[in-house]
C-alpha cells in the first residue's frame, strides 16, 4: 500500500522551506498514506493490506462485516452504505450475531479473554449501515459498530438505521473512546441499546441522536464503567433515555431526552458515586430521573416537565439512596397519570419525591403545576415520605428542603411526619401538609 509522494521542487519553494514559512495548500504529508474501497471490492482486504497509521477511504453499497486489530487505521466511509453479507465472516459477527464494523485489540470476542495489547488510535467514519438482522452463531445481540478493548478509539459521524440489534458498543476495558455525532435510528431489539458502554473508561458520548429504541432498552447505557461523559444528545421514543448502573463519576450534562417509555435518567447501583445529572431536558414520560440504591451525586439545572412524576430517590428494601445535591432544577406540570397496569403502581403529579431518602438537600429549584390528573396516592411540588410504593419501611431522615419556590403544586410540600432532621425552612410557598411547612 505505501506509495512514494513525488514533490517536484522548485527554486520558489525551496526559499519558502528555507525561510520557515508554512504551504498553506496543495503538499500532502509523506507519512499520511489512503486507499479506496470501490463498489464490489473488500473492505477486510484493505484493512489487511494496510499499514499502521493509514487511511481508507470506502465508496459505494458493500455486503460485508469486517474487524480492525491494528494502531491508527482510518476507515472513513464516503457516500458508503454496509449491509449485511450472506455469511458472518469476522470473529465479531461469529460471537455476537452480525456485527458491521469490530476494532478489537488483542482479545478473544467469544470468551472475552485479553492476550495482549489495545488497538489504539482507530477511527471509523461517515458510514450508513442498515439491514443487519439476528444472522450469526453467538448467544448475545450484535452491534453496527463495536469497540473492544481498545485505547483512543473514535467513532464518528455514522447512521445506524433498521438493524436487528444495537448501534455502537464499547467493552472490554476500553480506554479514552469518543463517541459522537452519529445517528442511531430504529433498531428495535429487545436485548441491545443504542449506544453502550461497559466496563471502560474515560468514554465520551456527544452530540449523537438516538431514536425508536423503545421496547425494553436503553438510548444510551453505561454498565460497570468510570468516568463517562454523556453530553448534548438528542435521545427520543427509547424506554429509558440515559442507564447508569454501578459507574462511578458519570456526567450526564445538557441532553434532550423526550417521549421515553418509563424512564429519562436512571441512576442506580452503589458504585455510581459522584454521578452528576446537569441541564438536561427531560419530558413526556411516566419518571423523567429516578434514582435509587446510590449516595452522593448531584441534580443540577435540569429542567423535567410533562412527566408522571419529574424526579424520584426511592429506597427500596436494602437499596437506600441520598446524598444528592438537588438545586436550580425547573420542575413543572408534570400532571401526566400513569396507572398500574402498565407501571406497576398508579402516580401523578410529582415534582420531587423523597421516598426513604437520606442527606438530601432540595434547594433554590423552580416548582410549579405538579398536580395530578389521575389516582395517586401521594402529589405536591416536593414529596418527603416513607415509600408509599413498594412497601419501604425506611423513613426520610435528615433532608433539607430550603429556599425553592413554588407555585400551583398540590400540594407545594407534603411530608408523611415520618423520619427524624428534616428540615423545610425559607421556601417560597402557598399549600403544604402538614400546614405549617409553608411558615
Amino acid at each position: 500500500m505505501r506509495r512514494t509522494i513525488v514533490l517536484v521542487a522548485t527554486m520558489a519553494l525551496t526559499l519558502l522551506v528555507a525561510s520557515g514559512l508554512a504551504l498553506v495548500a496543495g503538499v500532502g504529508s509523506a507519512t499520511a498514506d489512503s486507499s479506496v474501497v470501490g463498489p464490489g471490492e473488500s473492505i477486510q482486504k484493505a484493512i489487511n493490506a494496510a499499514d499502521p497509521g493509514d487511511t481508507i477511504v470506502v465508496r459505494g453499497v458493500h455486503h460485508e462485516d469486517v474487524i480492525i486489530r491494528k494502531d491508527g487505521i482510518k476507515l472513513r466511509g464516503d457516500d458508503a452504505v454496509i449491509e449485511q453479507p450472506a455469511k458472518a465472516g469476522s470473529p465479531c459477527s461469529r460471537a455476537f450475531r452480525a456485527e458491521a464494523i469490530c476494532i478489537a485489540g488483542d482479545v478473544n470476542p467469544q470468551t472475552g479473554e485479553i492476550t495482549g495489547q489495545r488497538v489504539s488510535d482507530v477511527s471509523v467514519s461517515g458510514f450508513t449501515i442498515r439491514g443487519f438482522q439476528e444472522g450469526g452463531q453467538g448467544d448475545f445481540p450484535g452491534f453496527s459498530i463495536d469497540v473492544l478493548y481498545a485505547r483512543d478509539a473514535t467513532v464518528t459521524g455514522n447512521r445506524t438505521i433498521g438493524n436487528a440489534g444495537g448501534g455502537i458498543d464499547l467493552a472490554l476495558r476500553s480506554i479514552n473512546t469518543t463517541i459522537t455525532n452519529n445517528d442511531v435510528i430504529n433498531n428495535p431489539n429487545s436485548q441491545a441499546s443504542g449506544i453502550s458502554v461497559e466496563d471502560s473508561s474515560h468514554t465520551t458520548i456527544a452530540k449523537n441522536v438516538v431514536r425508536n429504541t423503545r421496547v425494553n432498552t436503553q438510548a444510551i447505557r453505561v454498565t460497570g464503567a468510570t468516568n463517562t461523559t454523556i453530553a448534548g444528545n438528542d435521545l427520543i421514543d427509547s424506554w429509558i433515555g440515559v442507564y447508569n448502573f454501578d459507574s462511578p463519576g458519570t456526567k450526564i450534562l445538557s441532553n434532550d431526552m423526550s417521549r421515553f417509555g418509563i424512564i429519562g435518567t436512571y441512576v442506580a447501583g452503589q458504585k455510581s458515586t459522584d454521578a452528576k445529572v446537569v441541564g438536561n431536558n427531560i419530558s413526556g414520560g411516566p419518571w423523567g430521573i429516578f434514582v435509587t440504591d446510590v449516595h452522593g451525586g448531584s441534580v443540577v439545572g435540569n429542567n423535567v416537565h410533562d412527566n408522571c412524576a419529574g424526579m424520584f430517590f426511592e429506597a427500596f428494601k436494602a437499596e437506600p439512596v441520598g446524598g444528592f445535591e438537588v438545586t436550580g432544577n425547573t420542575v413543572k406540570n408534570n400532571t401526566q397519570s400513569c396507572r398500574a397496569a402498565q407501571f406497576g403502581r398508579t402516580f401523578s403529579g410529582i415534582g420531587i419525591a423523597l421516598l426513604g431518602a437520606r442527606g438530601m438537600e432540595v434547594t433554590a429549584n423552580h416548582l410549579s403545576g405538579n398536580v395530578p390528573s389521575g389516582p395517586t396516592r401521594i402529589s405536591g411540588g416536593v414529596v418527603v415520605s416513607t415509600d408509599l410504593y413498594s412497601g419501604g419501611t425506611t423513613k426520610p431522615k435528615n433532608n433539607s428542603v430550603i429556599g425553592n419556590h413554588f407555585g400551583r403544586n398540590k400540594p407545594d410540600i407534603f411530608w408523611d411526619k415520618s423520619g427524624t432532621g428534616n428540615v423545610f425552612r425559607a421556601n417560597y410557598c402557598d399549600t403544604s401538609v402538614p400546614s405549617r411547612l409553608c411558615k
